[in-house]
């Protein structure tokens, strides 16, 4: 009886460090896919092969002793069930701390020393996909436990370390581990392979017990559909999206993964006056897409409006939506580049009584960096002369002189008028920083949507002859029938909001109307624009007034300023409704119910997933600093305190079913349907850079989707009886947009198409729509007399009292319209962070976890397609860009339309496609 104890035990100690019950497995697995045997199955066919293997070994063991083997026979047959045969399984976790925790944790190790190593590490158990026939749970292993006190990561960087696993012989395939932190601090889990065969791709933090008692639940690679999930694993996925849905009680702490919604009630600070109070965003009379509830307690002066986030309780998000600490320490580089760079223009407004007035253009162009070109010939004279002290002075001063000083835009040539020219208006309404707003002219005059009960008679003061003479030698009915006539129309955006903002000494603006006309060339001219003002606004003034191009001195600086007042408009337009509103608000509620409904397992979160990393974060950094009361959107544009009420306002013609870019186009009159045509679609303006380069990535997006759709939702009964698919839609709807969820145009979510549709609009708005309005902003946007955030005053005309002022000296009437020298380089800040790209960044066509479909060939050949179309989009581009014919693209000064270049390196580049809204 000993010898054949002994005898087993040898056996089970050589196999606890073998890897032939996976290895086994996984190259059986993959010569049977045709077979219908399961994985579990022949995992536990695998478990058999070894006990078979041990029963010879223990007959040859018998032959060995022949006076004993009846006996020998005899007690193995009773000692096999008594002792199950087990297995030691290895597993490498991969895993890191917060940088800045490293220390804490020393100090805590030593705090712990004396304790039990028991109450001590991680606990990491496997639960098998198979089911204890004899109990019916899950078949789960023994608890491994990972102690890295002893070997502590002093220097952020991941550590990998071995853990083993003791399992059954019929323990099947691992499907998920639990994992329970009894240590003192958080831990980031990238990852654990079980074997080098079964992949947990985590990348979440791990909480101290002492926070979350629950065990966390991470999954295998391997996607499921609801239906299709193993029974064992069934319960678990259940309670994994259970541990993430709030119920709208209880204050958030950072250490949460709580997701749940609430209205934008956090905006305000009325506890620091009345002119600090925001309404609440979100309900009947102002609609608005939901956000991440933080549960921050009430303002003492206002029950209703939440109180903003402070030191004691800092701005919540769910932890694994929290920057990484590249993108962290990316962002903070370039709030010190601001601090930097705002140093002198502070104190030099500082030292100034009053508002800093501009003086000269000179003024504003010192505040960039010297162009290298422009200084070269100085410099080779520098180097060719004897007089080394003077060199070496020249040389210490060219070191300097630009260290306080902004990188000079590259889009913008800063020619010596440095006002807007009208091919470059025209064109940076295609090309540059927003493409998005510009539509057909259909109806002459333009007509007001407006509420004539609340805005009276809104009746365009546009007439035909004002344009007449620039539509080469067309009457305006045929320029509309010809579809040669656009338009940017801000009457109705702004016209609400215009007494609030001229209330300020410091903002006048107008509702601005610019008529442009499509040239033989394939160019837009501008060719009118109407500036409308409230009824009985201001006597000197009259409600609306026609400038068109300049015929002499006065109407060209009246031309140009009309221009800046437009630019203005389109500004606030741009931040605040395409792209505040239309990708970050408007997305949010689709991240939040995905997170809630959508299980890790499942095929469609692991798609989308890329494409919603770094938002929640963003939009709560947002909310903290950009668009509350007082913060940068308020201080730096022209809308002040009505700017959320712009969006909210915006809202309302909001439409999900216009948001992918067909739709888009055909919405604005810019395209028109023509299955003849490239992406069955015909432009009319052919050379419209954002639409052409923009229907390349949206085709390849929705080719991606097609392919990944039809894989795992072949038939319509397959969406239709998918729980987490239809509650996730009917929440991001029901609930992320209550106050429109009533509304015809939602699209049903029935069929595949329904669903291939419904998730290309998400991806690409998430991505390439997002790319297009925010990398380029600094460089579109960082010479602030073309493209001014504000304006300080008027157009003058006669009857104005300003306007001897005005033709005594226009030059300088343009620039104290114009934003101070403080305000302008605080903004210049903002937009160089707004357009820095992290080093961390993910971009459109690079997916790093494709061993989530290593079963799947066809999905990874999917994404390798996805991939190589990419690359070839990015080589179309190219190849655009240096077509002369292309004029919108190309030509001199002209710089090359890139942002929707899907590869990009770090930093400010005005190109790169991103997954996610990341900043």
């Amino acid at each position: 009886m000993a010898a054949t104890k002994e005898i087993l035990w040898s056996t089970k100690v050589d196999m606890f460090t073998s890897k032939s019950l996976l290895f086994n497995f996984y190259n059986f697995s993959q010569r049977q896919q045709i077979s219908s045997l399961s994985p579990s199955t022949s995992l536990f066919n695998s478990c058999k092969r070894g006990v078979v293997q041990q029963r010879r070994v223990v007959a040859a063991a018998a032959a060995a002793f022949p006076m004993s083997t009846q006996l020998i026979e005899l007690d193995s047959i009773r000692a096999m069930p008594e002792i199950p045969m087990q297995f030691a399984v290895t597993a490498q976790v991969t895993f890191k701390y917060d940088a800045k925790e490293n220390m804490k944790e020393m100090m805590f190790h030593w705090w712990d020393s004396g304790a039990s190593d028991a109450l001590r590490g991680v606990f990491l158990q496997l639960v098998s996909t198979v089911v204890d026939p004899r109990t019916g749970e899950p078949i789960v292993s023994k608890e491994a436990i990972l102690d890295w006190s002893r070997h502590l990561n002093t220097n952020g960087d991941k550590v990998t370390q071995e853990v083993q696993f003791l399992v059954d012989a019929n323990f099947g395939v691992p499907g998920a581990i639990l994992v329970s932190n009894k240590n003192q601090k958080e831990f980031h889990l990238e990852s654990i392979t079980i074997e080098g065969l079964i992949h947990f791709q985590c990348h979440s933090w791990v909480q101290p017990e002492k926070l979350h008692p629950e065990k966390r639940i991470f999954f295998s690679n391997k996607a499921y559909l609801p239906s299709e999930t193993p029974k064992a694993l069934k319960e678990l996925r259940k309670e994994e999206l259970r541990q993430l849905r709030g119920n709208g009680e209880g204050v958030r702490a950072l250490s949460d993964p709580i997701y749940d919604y609430d209205v934008y009630n956090d905006l305000g600070h009325p506890d620091k006056g009345t002119e600090y109070a925001r309404p609440i965003l979100g309900g009947q009379h102002r609609p608005y897409p939901r956000r991440c509830r933080t549960g921050r307690p009430s303002t003492k002066s206002d029950p209703k409006a939440e109180a903003p986030a402070n030191e004691s309780m800092p701005m919540y998000v769910p932890r694994d939506e929290a920057f990484g600490d590249v993108k962290r320490q990316s962002v903070d580089a370039g709030s010190w580049k601001g601090m930097v760079n705002n140093f002198f223009p502070y104190l030099k407004d500082y030292s100034t009584e009053g508002d800093q007035v501009i003086n000269s253009f000179s003024e504003i162009n010192e505040l960039y960096k010297q162009n290298h070109h422009s200084n070269e010939s100085q410099r080779k004279q520098s180097r060719n002369s004897t007089h080394y002290p003077s060199m070496i002075n020249e040389m210490i001063k060219e070191s300097t002189s630009d260290a306080f000083k902004f990188d000079p835009p590259n889009i913008v040539s800063r020619d010596a008028s440095c006002c807007l020219r009208d091919d470059e208006f025209g064109r940076l309404t295609l090309a540059g920083m927003n493409p998005l707003s510009i539509e057909r002219l259909k109806v002459f005059p333009p007509v007001s949507k407006l509420d004539t009960s609340i805005y009276g008679s809104q009746e365009s003061a546009l007439r035909e002859e004002h344009i007449f003479g620039h539509l080469e030698g067309m009457t305006v009915q045929q320029a509309i029938e010809e579809k040669k006539l656009f338009i940017l129309d801000y009457h109705d955006t702004y016209l609400p909001f215009l007494n609030t903002i001229n209330a300020h000494p410091d903002r006048k603006a107008y509702a601005t109307r610019t008529i442009f006309f499509l040239t033989k060339m394939g160019t837009l001219k501008p060719i009118a624009i109407e500036l409308s003002l409230p009824p009985l606004m201001n006597p000197y003034r009259p409600p609306k007034q026609v400038i068109t191009p300049p015929v002499d001195a006065t109407t060209c600086w009246q031309w140009q300023l009309a221009k800046a007042h437009v630019c203005s408009n389109d500004s606030g337009a741009h931040e605040l409704i395409q792209h505040w509103l239309r990708t970050h608000a408007c997305m949010e509620p689709f991240i939040i119910a995905a997170r809630r409904h959508l299980s890790v397992m499942h095929p469609i979160h692991k798609l989308l997933h890329p494409h919603m990393r770094y938002t929640l974060d963003i939009n709560a950094r947002a909310r903290e600093l950009l668009i509350s009361a007082g913060g940068i959107i308020e201080s730096l544009f022209s809308t002040k305190e009505c700017s959320m009420e712009i969006t909210s306002f915006a809202y309302k013609n909001w439409r999900f079913d216009m948001e992918s870019l067909p739709a888009d186009l055909i919405r604005r009159g810019i395209a028109e349907p023509d299955s003849t045509k490239p992406h069955g679609l015909k432009l009319l303006i052919e050379d419209y850079p954002y639409a052409n380069d923009g229907l390349l990535i949206w085709s390849t997006i929705e080719k991606l989707v097609r392919d990944y759709v039809k894989y795992y939702y072949p038939d319509t009964s397959s969406v239709r009886s998918d729980p987490e698919l239809n509650a996730w839609y009917y929440e991001s709807i029901n609930v992320g947009h209550a106050d429109v969820r009533h509304e015809s145009w939602w699209p049903r979510l029935s069929t595949p198409e329904d669903l291939i549709s419904i998730l290309s609009t998400i991806i690409w708005i998430t991505s390439a729509e997002h790319a297009a309005l925010n990398f380029g902003q600094y460089h579109h946007g960082g010479y602030i007399p073309v493209r001014p955030p504000y304006m300080r005053r008027l157009v003058p005309n006669e009857h104005d009292p300003e306007y001897a002022t005005f033709l005594a000296d226009p030059e300088g009437y343009f620039l104290s319209s114009l934003p101070s020298l403080r305000d302008m380089t605080f903004l210049m800040s903002v937009l160089d962070i707004l357009s820095t790209h992290s080093p961390d960044e993910e971009y459109l066509g690079d997916r790093k976890d494709l061993s989530t479909w290593t079963g799947d060939p066809e999905i990874i050949e999917a994404f390798y397609r996805f991939s190589m179309d990419m690359k070839l989009a990015e080589k179309e581009i190219e190849k655009r860009n240096a077509s002369p014919k292309l004029r919108n693209r190309c030509g001199a000064g002209i710089s090359p339309y890139e942002l929707l270049v899907p590869s990009s390196g770090p930093g400010i580049t005005c190109r790169g496609v991103p997954n996610s809204i990341t900043i």
